[in-house]
């Protein structure tokens, strides 16, 4: 634009075409919508993801960002097609502790069902994403986690990913210091919610066995290496059990030292769950609806549900049959 142009659009005399304001808002970092209305866009992603540190450039990075944003982008593309039946609001609490609170008694094993019916926080469990990713997107907290078997390190990416959504973090709009802030931040929250101070500080260290030890790993639903971690954040020092089992697989003192009373093999019962592909309900539901009204193919629920679009079996409006040549003809009078 030409600085009389800019200046007389500031000041009124004309206005800003289309394109000058979506080229306004990329030179500005700018949201479009914002800029338009002065409310940020309810159906812009704000995405934030669980990043890892490497060592060698001392920065926090996501390695498989790029394969992932087609994946990320079909799943919100979900959420968007569901707009119109409108899904209630998320209930984010305000910390660690009314998290715990909301989410009630036990709630690690049936952790994402609790963060779907207990706060409207929705789950989507997929194999081929390489970290995990929050957003919010009308109103509706999502959070994605890979579906690899490793339940101890989803559950850890389900606190983490909660914490960010509390504190309501988002990667475009940040800086490296204030990302490495925000990753900190989430951690410390999902430490708090899947390892309380207070219950870790009164644990029996001294005299725990490794039977003791494979109980608490179960029910907790961590890592070995977590919970040693989780124990230096606290200035408690390391026990020896714990020092002795940190580096090794923890699947490896549950099977050797886990004592349990449900039927079956709860240890594969719980790897084979978080490594299904998974989709919420409400979600799903909602594409149900619509798709019976007419007013969505059914294309994406199938990609939910990882079945052919052709073998998928829903309610759809009954399609009137072609009206024939002779039809036509006698409708307009031939």
């Amino acid at each position: 634009m030409t600085p009389d142009a800019f200046s007389r659009a500031l000041s009124g005399q004309r206005g800003f075409s289309a394109i000058e304001l979506a080229k306004i808002a990329d030179e500005l970092g700018a949201d479009v919508h914002y800029l338009i209305t002065g409310e940020p866009d309810p159906l812009r992603l704000r995405m934030v993801a669980r990043h890892n540190y490497d060592l060698v450039t001392g920065r926090r990075v996501v390695r498989g960002a790029d394969q992932d944003r087609a994946i990320l982008d079909d799943v919100a593309l979900a959420y968007r097609q569901a707009a119109e039946s409108s899904l209630p609001a998320s209930t984010i609490p305000a910390t660690a502790l009314d998290a715990c609170t909301a989410l009630g008694e036990r709630f690690v094993r049936p952790f994402i069902n609790r963060l779907e019916d207990n706060l409207n926080l929705d789950v989507v469990r997929l194999p081929d994403l390489s970290t995990s990713y929050s957003f919010m997107l009308s109103g509706r907290g999502v959070i994605l986690v890979p579906a690899d078997g490793n339940w101890f390190y989803q559950n850890w990416c389900l606190a983490h990913e909660l914490g960010h959504l509390v504190y309501g973090h988002t990667d475009p709009e940040t800086s490296d210091g204030e990302r490495d802030q925000h990753e900190h931040v989430a951690d410390a929250f999902a430490a708090d919610l899947l390892l309380p101070g207070d219950a870790i500080r009164s644990q029996p260290w001294d005299r725990m066995t490794a039977e003791d030890l494979a109980d608490r790993v179960w029910d907790w639903g961590i890592s070995t290496k977590a919970l040693a971690t989780r124990l230096r954040a606290l200035h408690i020092s390391l026990p020896r059990l714990v020092d002795e089992w940190r580096a090794q697989p923890t699947q490896r003192l549950l099977r050797k030292y886990w004592n349990h009373a449900e039927p079956g093999d709860p240890i594969d019962q719980r790897t084979a769950e978080a490594a299904t592909r998974q989709f919420p309900l409400a979600l799903r539901q909602a594409h149900t609806t619509l798709i019976a009204e007419g007013r969505l193919p059914k294309g994406t629920l199938a990609w939910m549900l990882g079945v052919s679009e052709t073998m998928l079996e829903v309610d759809e409006p009954t399609r009137p049959e072609p009206m024939s040549a002779d039809a036509l003809a006698s409708a307009l009078g031939l």
